[in-house]
């Protein structure tokens, strides 16, 4: 018998009546194995049992240890368990789902989890409470996997609300910084937001399909010829919960202000704990494709926040506040791309960012000292307009270029206008390799410069190709009015920017950098509100001395953030 028939061999010929009655395919329905459940359990396992091991009376070495062999089986469970998921090997029981989407989030969770687990010991040496590190560390690791593996929409829920309290134990590791619990407690109450969210939909969704199964959410909408009120209420609460999660404006200052947390903590914050809205959007994804209120919501609020936080992300000095600033840019992007429909280009982001930006906060201190010596360097002059426009014209060709060969070589799977519009944001990103200073350069160079423009846009076009069968393969294109506003917002960003980049110091200019500065006092306003509802506690007292706060993020930090 083949491989994955007998792997499978726990294939469903029945289903319960419901399921019948909505005229559903019981041949294609899959139950998982047992050892195959146990694969997808292995990583959340693993660092709960290291969780328990880092409890009172362990040693710091006896808990470091623990924590490294569970990050490593965790990458080993992880990478078996997509490996079997790519050979046809999908499923779901035993409370688990196995799909590429969740074993490519998995892994990468355990990946990155790995790398931080081995990054944190020497960077935590000789502090105190580096076995409550180690716990609460693991614990967040443990419920992020939860989330990942699910199949049933209160586990999750619940483990997204453990991801973010065993999160708080470690933002507050240094409690005797009164900014390190002011922003703590600010993602606090977000967070609760967020939850009760999550908590009705839950509610909403079983009320309106009588199970909270997701995979068998997914096949009921898909069957009934429309939502029912009830789910499509539950759907705009997930994606307010995903809004919420994910620090979207106005609901961002906490991730602006958590860098006074260990620089460890900021990279698995950042790269696998606040992408998490993402991938709960990607496992509801055939419900939010059906309810249009709720994709405007995602277009609307993360097209505003990509740009606005964009814009403030110029104006800072301190390199990690950059890249928190970066961050929320970011996942407004990557939740704009869920409300447009491109889920794949969702996924991709989502992978890229996370091993980008644990990269960048765990490699922050040489990217201050380079930094440095760049301000030791000679400016080279702006572009003039004339490149700029140069710029994004090559951009725009090459991909044109890369989509067309894309096109050309899988004739059957045409782009969407989404697609497209965020194939034009990718042109214009590639306008630096073609700016004034590069095509100075002239001969060979410029040729280079091209070329790698194409490579950038073809790689684009090719993933996009590649992963659309992943999710909502057959997902109808969005609204005309989400993907040319979504068009209209990029093109008027990248002129403001322009307009900055050829006169730094005109009008314009000098008007606008003092509100972007202060991040348009966005924190402030949500400062007076939540803190008039809940006050935060007071720092803890110290009981032996402690290293320095982090320098590099004080000025940026304590300005950005708005602290009440």
């Amino acid at each position: 018998m083949h491989f994955t028939e007998w792997y499978q061999r726990g294939k469903v010929h029945s289903l319960p009546h419901s399921d019948q009655a909505l005229n559903l395919q019981p041949d294609i329905v899959f139950t998982l194995s047992t050892w195959h459940a146990a694969l997808l359990f292995g990583p959340a396992l693993s660092a709960a049992a290291a969780a328990l091991f880092a409890g009172p009376g362990a040693a710091n070495a006896a808990a470091w240890r623990g924590a490294r062999w569970a990050a490593s089986a965790a990458v080993g469970f992880a990478a078996f368990s997509l490996a079997l998921i790519l050979c046809g090997s999908e499923g779901s029981g035993h409370g688990v789902r196995a799909d590429a989407v969740g074993a490519v989030l998995l892994l990468l969770v355990a990946f990155v989890g790995w790398v931080i687990v081995r990054y944190s010991q020497p960077y935590l040496n000789g502090e105190r409470e580096e076995r409550h590190y180690v716990r609460w560390l693991m614990a967040t690791l443990a419920a992020v996997s939860v989330v990942v593996t699910t199949n049933h929409v209160l586990v999750l829920a619940l483990a997204w609300t453990a991801t973010s309290l065993a999160l708080h134990r470690l933002l507050t590791f240094f409690g005797e910084r009164s900014p390190a619990v002011m922003a703590a407690h600010k993602k606090f109450i977000v967070g609760r937001v967020a939850d009760l969210c999550m908590l009705a939909a839950t509610g909403l969704l079983f009320q309106a399909f009588g199970t909270l199964h997701i995979d068998q959410l997914a096949a009921r909408a898909a069957a009934a010829p429309h939502l029912p009120g009830a789910a499509q209420a539950a759907v705009l609460l997930i994606a307010c919960a995903a809004l919420l999660k994910c620090a979207q404006l106005p609901f961002h200052g906490w991730l602006i202000q958590v860098m006074e947390a260990p620089t460890p903590v900021s990279a698995l914050l950042h790269a696998g704990v606040v992408n998490l809205g993402g991938f709960v959007l990607m496992r509801f994804a055939p419900l939010v494709a059906e309810v249009p209120a709720a994709q405007v919501l995602l277009v609307a609020a993360g097209t505003a926040t990509a740009v606005l936080a964009a814009l403030v992300m110029t104006t800072r000095i301190s390199i990690k506040v950059m890249l928190a600033w970066s961050t929320c840019a970011q996942m407004g992007f990557m939740l704009m791309q869920c409300g447009l429909g491109v889920w794949e280009m969702a996924l991709l982001h989502l992978v890229a960012h996370s091993l980008y930006k644990a990269y960048a906060f765990l490699g922050a201190g040489g990217a201050v000292r380079r930094a440095m010596l760049v301000q030791l360097t000679p400016r080279a002059a702006a572009p003039g307009p004339l490149a700029l426009a140069v710029g994004a014209l090559v951009g725009v060709g090459m991909t044109l270029l890369a989509g067309a060969a894309v096109g050309w070589l899988l004739p059957g799977d045409a782009a969407s206008p989404a697609v497209w519009v965020l194939g034009g944001v990718v042109a214009l990103a590639l306008v630096p390799l073609v700016h004034a200073q590069s095509l100075r350069l002239g001969g060979p160079w410029l040729a280079a410069l091209g070329a790698g423009a194409f490579g950038v846009a073809l790689a684009y076009h090719a993933l996009h190709a590649m992963l659309a069968g992943w999710l909502l393969p057959n997902a109808a294109a969005p609204a005309a009015a989400l993907w040319v506003g979504v068009a209209v917002a990029f093109g008027a960003l990248f002129l403001l920017q322009s307009i900055i980049t050829v006169a730094p110091q005109g009008a314009l200019a000098r008007g606008l950098y003092p509100w972007f500065y202060g991040g348009l006092f966005l924190d402030e306003k949500f400062n007076r509100i939540a803190f008039a509802l809940w006050r935060p506690p007071g720092p803890t007292v110290a009981t032996s001395p402690l290293p320095a706060a982090d320098t590099t993020t004080a000025t940026d930090t304590a300005i950005a953030g708005g602290r009440a």
